[in-house]
C-alpha cells in the first residue's frame, strides 16, 4: 500500500506558513463589505504598512 512508511511528523513549515497567511486574508476578504485595500490587506497579512507608494502590475 502507497503510503505505508510515510511519516507524519514531516511538516513543511514554509507550506504550512503560507496557509495561515492565506487562511488570515481569506477571513479579512469575507468579513469585508468592499473590496480591500492595500493598507487593509497588509493588515490582513501582518505586514506593516510602511506608508510608501507600491504599484500592482496584471500578470498574464
Amino acid at each position: 500500500m502507497r503510503g505505508q512508511n510515510l511519516d507524519l511528523r514531516v511538516q513543511d513549515s514554509v507550506a504550512l506558513d503560507e496557509i495561515e497567511l492565506f487562511a488570515g486574508l481569506l477571513s479579512a476578504v469575507a468579513t469585508a463589505e468592499e473590496p480591500l485595500t492595500l493598507a487593509e490587506i497588509d493588515s490582513a497579512l501582518g505586514v506593516d504598512s510602511d506608508g510608501g507608494r507600491r504599484e500592482l502590475t496584471r500578470q498574464d
